[in-house]
């Protein structure tokens, strides 16, 4: 199939796509398929409502198509006799406005995914159908991909390539564009490919590369290995264009504001980014849950197995981090701290367990929920982190700390070195390779914190020497978080998270906000009779704790006004780790780089 794409229209941001596809001897009704059931999504997500345009050409007459009265995503195609190929003509057309989706394409920049830009015919493993990719970009940009290339920059063409490789090959480009080394030794291709709204956003230090380059080699001393011939970290740095964390076997797209490198000290809540992505390369697209694998993009996925593929990565995103230097040693530790308390005090865990949070993706696909913390929303990744910081932790204390969860990942991951064909695993396998490790009740273990509602999430920091404890404080990480976010913290003291206007946008389910009245897009217009302010708010919860009177909120609920009183006196409450006296410091020895 040859697939060309005129991605020149970023005014507009419009992609215009032509299609050549070869059509079977003798079929008369041939059916295309837009890609739905989207990998890394685990849901079926396919942005069918932005494809527009679509005319179908057989000989150069047009033919009448018809969208399938049940399946949306497939086109019923009458193909006249004697017919070898039909040509498809259709655009994408991108988000212009947040409200639309995530916005891809800027007048300095895209990312640009296969999957939105392709119909392929039914009845196919995904394969073994050949495409032939070409994109023509604007005049002096330059591109980044896992692609290998024929032709230059401007109108680009790929070498051929099958249809999930295709997929799992998305690409970015714009006019500002740097490519920095990530493996200079030359053992391995690895690159980050960064493109920027402005020039000034690609200044990095010569200590910032380090990091990044650090990255690679703990992930291949924690893996013992690597599945791709080469590797490209697709970097984006933006206010305008929506921010992406997307993993590829051979690829990520990573997607933060515009100042990641120019305001190191004040991003850094962002810079696990890279490395939950780049182990996805091993966890999730090399290993996969074999219910999430799929012949091609219109079978429905099942996502059992996402607390393995998202929590576990999500275990190792903290920790390569750490590892790497992208943060400290205080930074993981605070990280870790905030996960600790949300999931300690997530009120939803005691109805809902864990392993039932792996169908939100196609339950919910992430809109927005008014009780989130009460409905629970993909607990599997970072409950899950916990479920499996506890795991390392007993394979420490159980082999004196001569064994750990990287010998899980070595004996899990590292098999087949060099292969990117995806080895799939079901709940045995992952038992089995556990026990490889240390013999133990696994099975009991996660079964015990996937399917009971209500268990303690904070095993695995106590056998580490640690206890969760609140001061009225907030740490470096959630300082970064606040600022990247613009939000005021204080769901841990009045349950309340606050967008940088004063209106709610998380509310503690029977919070001391919750049971004033408070819920998500409600307005904090005064506090104890004056105009709102962050930090006035925060030092009225600090005075409450010395006395007793309440605190006077007037809330604005669309245009219906309100004063209420929270009976709050409990101080202002951050969390952060301190060290249990007496206790071995393993939690420490998880962070610490690999020699």
């Amino acid at each position: 199939i040859k697939l060309a794409v005129d991605a020149t229209d970023t005014t507009r941001g419009i992609f215009r796509i032509h299609e050549t596809i070869p059509v079977p001897q003798g079929t008369s009704d041939f059916i295309l398929l837009y890609p739905q059931w989207l990998p890394g999504n685990h849901s079926p997500s396919g942005t069918i409502n932005k494809l527009a345009g679509l005319v179908i050409k057989a000989g150069g007459k047009v033919i009448p198509w018809k969208r399938d009265v049940v399946h949306v995503f497939a086109f019923h195609i009458p193909v006249p006799k004697g017919a070898t190929s039909i040509d498809a003509d259709f655009q994408f057309l991108s988000a212009t406005d947040k409200p639309q989706g995530r916005i891809v394409m800027t007048p300095a920049m895209m990312s640009l995914q296969w999957n939105s830009m392709a119909l392929y015919p039914a009845g196919y493993y995904s394969r073994r159908i050949m495409f032939a990719p070409s994109v023509k970009f604007p005049a002096g940009w330059h591109y980044a991909s896992a692609l290998t290339p024929q032709t230059g920059q401007g109108n680009a063409t790929f070498q051929p390539v099958p249809f999930n490789t295709l997929v799992d090959s998305p690409m970015i480009a714009g006019k500002n564009f740097v490519r920095v080394d990530l493996d200079p030794s030359g053992k391995t291709q690895n690159h980050l490919d960064v493109i920027a709204d402005s020039p000034n956003d690609l200044k990095m230090t010569p200590q910032q590369i380090q990091v990044h380059r650090n990255l690679v080699d703990q992930a291949y001393k924690t893996f013992g290995s690597h599945h791709y011939d080469h590797y490209d970290f697709l970097f984006s740095l933006s206010d305008h264009m929506g921010g992406n964390g997307l993993e590829h076997h051979r690829s990520s797209e990573d997607g933060v504001g515009s100042k990641y490198f120019t305001h190191w000290d004040k991003m850094a809540a962002e810079r696990d980014l890279l490395a939950h992505e780049f182990t996805h390369s091993w966890n999730g697209k090399f290993r996969r849950g074999a219910d999430l694998w799929t012949p091609n993009f219109n079978v429905p996925m099942r996502d059992s197995l996402l607390w393995v593929y998202e929590g576990q990565t999500q275990f190792w995103g903290y920790v390569l981090a750490t590892r790497a230097g992208l943060w400290n040693k205080q930074m993981g530790l605070d990280a870790i701290a905030e996960t600790a308390a949300v999931y300690a005090l997530r009120p939803g865990r005691q109805w809902r367990n864990v392993l039932d949070t792996t169908n939100d993706p196609i339950i919910a696909h992430r809109a927005p929920a008014p009780w989130r913390n009460w409905q629970r929303s993909e607990d599997y990744y970072s409950e899950g982190q916990l479920i499996w910081l506890e795991a390392d932790m007993l394979i420490r204390q159980k082999t004196n700390n001569s064994k750990s969860l990287d010998d899980f990942a070595k004996a899990f991951f590292g098999i087949n070195n060099g292969s990117y064909v995806t080895v799939t695993y079901n709940f045995d396998d992952v038992v089995k390779a556990l026990n490889s490790v240390v013999p133990y009740d696994w099975a009991t273990f996660l079964h015990s914190r996937l399917d009971k509602t209500g268990t303690d999430p904070l095993g695995g920091l106590k056998m580490g020497g640690y206890k969760l404890a609140f001061t009225d404080k907030p740490t470096g990480y959630i300082k970064s978080n606040e600022g990247i976010r613009k939000i005021t913290d204080l769901l841990f003291s009045l349950g309340v998270i606050l967008d940088k206007k004063g209106v709610a946008t998380e509310v503690m389910w029977d919070g001391p906000a919750m049971k004033a009245g408070v819920t998500v897009g409600t307005e904090i217009v005064a506090v104890n009779g004056n105009a709102y302010d962050a930090d006035d708010l925060k030092d009225v919860i600090a005075d409450a704790k010395a006395n007793n009177a309440p605190i006077q909120l007037l809330l604005k609920d669309s245009d219906q006004y309100r004063t209420v009183s929270v009976n709050y006196h409990g101080g202002l409450r951050y969390p952060h780790l301190e060290r249990l006296p007496g206790t071995p410091a393993l939690l420490d020895d998880l962070l610490a780089p690999r020699k």
